[in-house]
C-alpha cells in the first residue's frame, strides 16, 4: 500500500505544478495583451544588418518596448522600415532622435530612442495607421557600411608597401644609406677644416659689415659736403662763369666793331677769331657742366661722366 501512496502523491504533485505553470503562463499572456502600447513605423535609409524581429526597443538605455516587424519600402527597396511598439505610457515626441544601437558583441541591433524636450508635441502612435520617423545613421552603422571600403583601401595600403620595400627597392635603399654613411665620416674627418672654414667666413661677414658701415659714413660726410660747402661753391662758379661771358661777349663785340682796324694793322694776330670762338665754345661747356652740377651733384661728382663739347 505504501509505494501505490508514494506514487499517487507524486502524480497529483506534477499535476498540480503543470496546473500552476499553465495558469502563470496564461496570466502572463493576459498580461501583456491587456497592456497598452504605441505603434510607430521606423524608417532606415541605410542597411540594417542586425536587426530583426523580437530585438528590443530602448529609451536613453532603458528597455521600452520591441520590435514587431521588418520590411522593405515598397516604393525604394534600399529604405528598410521597422515596426516597432513602445509602451503608451512613454512618450514620442517630435523632437525625439532614434537610430541603431550595438546590443552586445555578437552584432546583434537594438532600435534606441534619445532626446526630446517637454515643449515638443507628442506623436500618438496608432496601430492601424503607425506614424513614420525617420532614424539617423549611427556611427556604428557608417563603420559598418565603410567597411568593405576601407578593406579595399587597406589592401590597396598593403600591396604599395610591399611593392615599396621590393627586393630592387631595398637594394637601392641600402646604396644610398651607405653613400650617406661616406660622406658624413668624410665630413666627420674634415671637422676641423670646416670649422675652420666657417670662423673665417665669419671673420669676412664682420669685415664686410665694417666696410659697410664705412661707406655709409663717406656717403654721409660727402652728402653733407655737396648739401653745405659744395652748394656754396657752385654758387661762386656759377657767378665767376657768367662774368667770364660776359667778358668774353664784350670781347667779340669789340673784335667785331673794329674788325677791319685789326685785319689792318693787327695781321700777325689773324688766329684771335678762332681762339675766341673756342673760348665760347670752352664756357659754354663749363655753364653745362654747372647746371649738370647744380641738378644731380653726386651724379655729376662720382659718375666719371666727361665734359661733352657742345657744337657752335
Amino acid at each position: 500500500m505504501e509505494p501505490k501512496a508514494h506514487h499517487l502523491v507524486i502524480g497529483l504533485f506534477t499535476v498540480v505544478t503543470v496546473a500552476a505553470a499553465l495558469v502563470f503562463a496564461l496570466w502572463l499572456g493576459k498580461t501583456a495583451n491587456d497592456r497598452e502600447w504605441s505603434w510607430y513605423e521606423i524608417g532606415f535609409d541605410h542597411p540594417v544588418s542586425g536587426l530583426s524581429k523580437g530585438n528590443p526597443v530602448q529609451y536613453s538605455g532603458v528597455e521600452v518596448g520591441e520590435v514587431m516587424d521588418l520590411y522593405l519600402d515598397s516604393d525604394n527597396p534600399s529604405h528598410v522600415r521597422a515596426l516597432i511598439r513602445v509602451y503608451d505610457d512613454v512618450k514620442i515626441r517630435e523632437n525625439t532622435k532614434v537610430g541603431l544601437v550595438l546590443a552586445n558583441i555578437t552584432g546583434s541591433m537594438s532600435v534606441r530612442f534619445r532626446g526630446g524636450t517637454a515643449d515638443s508635441p507628442v506623436i500618438e502612435g496608432d496601430r492601424q495607421d503607425p506614424p513614420l520617423i525617420m532614424a539617423e545613421p549611427s556611427v556604428f552603422t557608417s563603420i559598418l557600411d565603410n567597411g568593405e571600403a576601407l578593406m579595399s583601401k587597406a589592401d590597396r595600403l598593403l600591396t604599395n608597401a610591399n611593392a615599396l620595400f621590393s627586393e630592387e627597392n631595398s637594394e637601392n635603399l641600402t646604396v644610398i644609406l651607405e653613400n650617406t654613411r661616406t660622406a658624413t665620416d668624410a665630413l666627420m674627418a674634415r671637422r676641423g677644416e670646416l670649422e675652420q672654414l666657417m670662423e673665417r667666413m665669419n671673420n669676412a661677414s664682420i669685415r664686410a659689415a665694417q666696410a659697410a658701415e664705412k661707406v655709409t659714413g663717406f656717403a654721409d660726410n660727402a652728402d653733407r659736403l655737396l648739401q653745405n660747402e659744395g652748394r656754396q661753391t657752385l654758387v661762386a662758379l656759377n657767378t665767376a662763369i657768367n662774368s667770364i661771358q660776359a667778358t668774353a661777349t664784350r670781347i667779340e663785340t669789340l673784335t667785331a666793331n673794329n674788325e677791319g682796324s685789326l685785319n689792318e694793322g693787327l695781321q700777325g694776330l689773324g688766329e684771335l677769331t678762332p681762339a675766341l670762338r673756342e673760348l665760347r665754345s670752352t664756357l659754354r661747356n663749363l655753364n653745362h657742366f654747372t647746371r649738370r652740377l647744380e641738378d644731380n651733384p653726386s651724379g655729376t661728382l662720382w659718375g666719371r661722366e666727361t665734359i661733352q663739347e657742345t657744337s657752335q
